[in-house]
């Protein structure tokens, strides 16, 4: 089903800005709040934002202004030509019954797209999460998500097996290796630190995202994308 995803869809804008050259890991960014269309974007710890940082900080620190501008510098076009290539549009085809589809703004504003670069105010499903991380984890490829390896008889020999199908490149091998390099960061000493596990390389990012009733019942999403 679908959900909003938070802070996780900020390892999307940030494959982004890395492969258009608009960011890499040392670039000089700043998390003061972003005024917008009438609105203000501050970043979660808005009684004393993060100030002047690097982007690596800024993903390490999960800052919504620096992703929100970010998104700007991208641009609309491009940046929902990335949706799409991540396969945000579409379902993933993975083969289960009943499979949503996300739900993006069908003409996005500045606003709505500098929302949508931290992950607010869009629907997506965690299979189509989880298959956009498996292509930053894998040099930039983006596959075909399967449940099943294969399928063996009681001998152990292998009657079916499923292959691993290559969808697209979305990024390439080199954004790839920048942006999990941050990622691990995130859990080294990070908002993501609770996902360390000693003797393992374990990257990924945050999020906490509101849910339809969060304002009346106070209820919101807490979650986790992780690759070791």
């Amino acid at each position: 089903d679908t959900y909003e995803p938070g802070s996780t869809f900020k390892t999307i804008t940030a494959a982004m800005g890395i492969e258009e050259g608009k960011v890499n890991k040392s670039s000089p960014v700043n998390d003061s709040y972003l005024s917008l269309s009438g609105w203000q974007i501050h970043c979660w710890r808005k009684y004393n934002d993060h100030g002047n940082e690097t982007f690596a900080d800024a993903v390490k620190n999960s800052c919504n202004p620096v992703f929100a501008k970010l998104s700007l510098d991208i641009g609309i076009s491009k940046f929902y030509e990335y949706i799409e290539a991540f396969g945000f549009k579409s379902k993933t085809g993975i083969v289960l019954s009943g499979e949503a589809n996300s739900i993006f703004h069908a003409n996005p504003t500045e606003l709505d797209m500098a929302v949508t670069s931290f992950g607010q105010r869009i629907q997506i499903t965690p299979i189509q999460l989880a298959t956009a991380y498996c292509a930053v984890a894998n040099g930039g490829k983006l596959m075909q998500p399967r449940i099943v390896k294969e399928i063996t008889d009681s001998d152990g020999i292998v009657v079916k097996s499923y292959e691993t199908q290559l969808v697209r490149r979305v990024i390439s091998e080199s954004t790839s290796k920048e942006l999990m390099d941050m990622l691990e960061q995130v859990v080294a000493s990070g908002t993501g630190s609770n996902a360390y596990v000693s003797g393992y390389r374990v990257a990924g990012k945050t999020g906490t995202s509101q849910t339809t009733t969060s304002e009346k019942d106070g209820r919101y999403i807490a979650s986790f994308c992780g690759i070791a």
